[in-house]
């Protein structure tokens, strides 16, 4: 059980990095979402940014629903910490 909940907390970590890139690399407008590697990271995240974006529509040109995923993301983290800290004493 440990093992599963270790898990699941990499996978969220290398998961709110592929979200850091995703929206870091949104404040280039040349990048050719269509082109690999960029598609890639565009089809692993944009699901989950997705779901965020229909609660937060864009306001004036700005996307704040990233803001609401990564908090999300590292609520969820810290939940799977302190299960695995618990399960371990």
């Amino acid at each position: 059980m440990i093992l599963l909940l270790q898990a699941l907390q990499t996978f969220i970590g290398i998961y709110t990095a592929l979200l850091f890139i995703r929206i870091l690399l949104s404040w280039f407008p040349n990048i050719d979402w269509y082109n690999q590697p960029w598609a890639l990271i565009s089809q692993l995240t944009d699901p989950y940014l997705n779901l965020f974006r229909s609660i937060i529509p864009p306001l004036g040109g700005m996307d704040f629903s990233p803001i609401l995923a990564l908090l999300l993301l590292q609520v969820v983290s810290s939940l799977f910490t302190q299960v695995v800290a618990a399960a371990v004493f």
